[in-house]
């Protein structure tokens, strides 16, 4: 009699049972309720397939429908494979490659058979009705381990060269695994290598919680030299519930998208001439001075001075600084010549000498900012230096990457980098803390603190980052924020290649999530630089130096807004908070003195006198989110007063023009001068 394995369980039990027992039979052992819900186990933390048997003694967690992200995971995971199996039964010949899950979602990328055109959004209804059959069939999802050369053969036999290409390059020693889906050797079972884990079978899966939503080119393993496939594009879920609310948080993201809404408010544009970078109008550029002008306000009141350092500097001091062997991707880099002029007038001649120098356009502050704080000899009593910029920076994202305000290449931050001494980093970052939370609360924001921990690849000692991570731990602990109202989650890995970081995640309308503020405490660019101040025992130390944002960059924050107030901005960051329109011309003298005296009371107001119909105007206004509409006729201009028509709301009310103007100078009044 084989030797019994010790399983322990959550509750702390532990259970004798047989090698070769599995996660479902001790599922079933615990009760009937209990093996229905089982989806799959984490076996030692590892998460693996409900019916893998025990290899030995292990701690045993079996996983529900309430164990979400795992559930999701696997859902996710299963329904690309069920989408391959479904092309492949349709369309034989097709060629699958690989199809991971994604933060919503799934997608799987395929080469259509050469009798057809790539596949479109009109094969996308038969490929979810062929992916329901298969669903409702509860084929089981079977797990074996084949050697690479089963793999080769098998791809290479089935005309699966982009499988068969992968399938070499895997390593001898390495336990490699497929799925069937189906019993093995039976007709119609499916197979296609994968490291799982996956579902019992596809019965798991909710035949009503996925949507196929696109298809989109790729290249074969990302290269755009490689064999062109097609990209399917699908969300799931675990059940049509969560579809439906997936579905309508996209419908109503649509409607809120800041590049239609920028638009129809004429705020900007973006133009090939300059990709990546926006076009400010009038109206859009009231919004980014509002914003301006309240951080100023809040960094002057922190302490901040403001300084302004140069767009271009040589590249020398960027390797320096670690940015050029680490970044060099994302910068632009201009030689330092003067082009030589052609005397016909056709243009320059761009020449680049092979010894010319070499300038780059700066992607971010920090370095422009330490030397600042190294101009003069600087003493512990100075400390801490506060140096604030709303510094524009370019980045060289890639053309298929950018997308509206949200991801630019240029842009301007609101930045601030503070020099202190070791004893004041805690309070430092404390009070950044509070004052993050105060501006976020002035916006209505709620919000989650996160800690990204070291990278792999990064600069500095391991007892320096011990250092970093903990002071970050402790400013967030004495701030209050270390708990579960906050969101706290230390995320491993995540950090800057010099700095662990503080993340601020804001939650929009619809229960997005964006990643805005941070706060990093770094002992790395001081020292590369060689910044130091003057100690109290009259020998040079170095600084540690703390890079912070609120809004992170005014572009993607202004996006951020319009999307999570539907373009209907607060009356303080409206760029027109009020019109003045008429119902005849007799009261067109009226409306000049109210938008005179309502302009006395600095409120950014405009007036439309045309000769339309004032629905036509009330319309018009709408489409281009004015907070207030004071309507005015012959008897308001008789009796002094407005018909003032609110954004959303479905009546006027009329009033005299002094309750008005208090009413719209309240709240047009910034939060942080209430």
């Amino acid at each position: 009699m084989s030797e019994l394995l010790k399983i322990s369980l959550p509750d702390g039990s532990v259970r004798e049972v047989e090698p070769g027992t599995t996660p479902a039979d001790i599922a079933a052992a615990i009760g009937p309720g209990l093996a229905k819900a089982a989806l799959a186990a984490r076996v030692d933390g590892e998460l693996r397939d409900l019916n893998r048997p025990l290899e030995g003694d292990a701690a045993l967690a079996l996983v529900t429908s309430r164990d979400e992200a795992d559930a999701l995971e696997l859902a996710r995971h299963d329904f690309a494979h069920v989408l391959a199996e479904a092309i492949q039964a349709l369309w034989p010949g097709t060629q699958i490659t690989f199809g991971p899950a994604t933060d919503d979602g799934f997608y799987y990328d395929v080469k259509a058979p050469e009798s057809r055109e790539p596949f479109s959004m009109d094969d996308l209804p038969a490929i979810e009705d062929k992916m329901r059959e298969i669903i409702r069939a509860d084929k089981p999802l079977v797990r074996e381990v084949w050697s690479r050369r089963q793999l080769i053969d098998k791809w290479l036999a089935d005309g699966e060269t982009f499988k068969a290409e992968w399938a070499q390059e895997l390593p001898e020693g390495e336990e490699l695994t497929v799925y069937h889906s189906g019993n093995p050797g039976e007709e119609g079972s499916w197979l296609d290598m994968c490291r799982g884990p996956h579902l019992a079978s596809t019965g798991k899966l909710d035949p009503q919680a996925f949507k196929l939503m696109r298809v989109a080119g790729a290249y074969w393993r990302g290269d755009q030299k490689n064999a062109q496939l097609t990209r399917i594009y699908g969300t799931g879920w675990l059940n049509k519930k969560q579809l439906d609310a997936h579905l309508h948080r996209l419908e109503e993201a649509a409607k809120r998208d800041h590049r239609k809404l920028g638009r129809e408010m004429d705020l900007f544009h973006l133009q090939e001439e300059a990709h990546g970078s926006v076009f400010w109008h009038p109206q859009g550029f009231k919004i980014w001075r509002a914003l301006e002008a309240y951080m100023r306000r809040k960094m002057d009141a922190a302490g901040y001075q403001e300084i302004k350092t140069p767009q271009l500097m040589d590249v020398r001091q960027w390797e320096q600084s670690g940015h050029w062997g680490k970044y060099a991707e994302n910068m632009f880099a201009v030689p330092d010549i003067v082009p030589e002029v052609d005397d016909s007038g056709a243009g320059a001649e761009p020449k680049v000498a092979s010894d010319a120098e070499w300038m780059a356009i700066k992607p971010m502050n920090c370095p422009a900012h330490v030397l600042v704080f190294k101009q003069g000899i600087t003493s512990y009593r100075d400390l801490p230096i506060r140096l604030g910029e709303m510094g524009c920076c370019h980045r060289n994202e890639p053309h298929g990457a950018l997308h509206g305000l949200m991801r630019v290449r240029q842009f301007t931050q609101d930045d601030a980098h503070i020099f202190c001494t070791e004893n004041q980093v805690v309070d430092e970052v404390r009070a950044f803390c509070k004052l993050a939370d105060e501006v976020y609360s002035d916006f209505g924001f709620s919000y989650h603190v996160k800690l990204a921990l070291r990278p792999e690849k990064r600069f500095g000692s391991e007892a320096d980052w011990d250092k970093a991570e903990q002071e970050l731990r402790d400013a967030v602990a004495e701030a209050g924020m270390a708990n579960a109202d906050y969101g706290w989650e230390e995320l491993p890995g995540e950090g800057a290649f010099y700095a662990p970081k503080l993340e601020w995640h804001l939650t929009d309308a619809i229960g997005r999530t964006w990643q805005v503020g941070t706060i990093q405490g770094d002992r790395v660019l001081p020292d590369r630089l060689d910044a130091s101040y003057v100690g109290e025992d009259g020998e040079r130390h170095r600084p540690v130096m703390l890079h912070r944002a609120i809004f992170g960059s005014y572009e993607r924050f202004i996006g951020f807004l319009i999307e999570h107030f539907a373009g209907k901005l607060p009356v303080w960051l409206a760029p027109t908070q009020a019109v003045v329109a008429t119902i005849v011309s007799d009261a067109d003298d009226y409306a000049h003195d109210v938008v005179r005296q309502l302009t006395a009371a600095g409120i950014r107001v405009e007036s439309d006198l045309r000769n339309e119909k004032i629905n036509y105007k009330v319309r018009e206004h709408s489409l281009a989110k004015v907070p207030h509409l004071l309507v005015v006729g012959k008897r308001e201009a008789e009796e002094g007063t407005v018909a003032v028509r609110t954004l959303g709301e479905q009546h006027q009310k009329v009033m005299p023009l002094a309750e008005a103007i208090a009413m719209l100078t309240a709240e047009a009044t910034p939060p942080d001068l209430r």
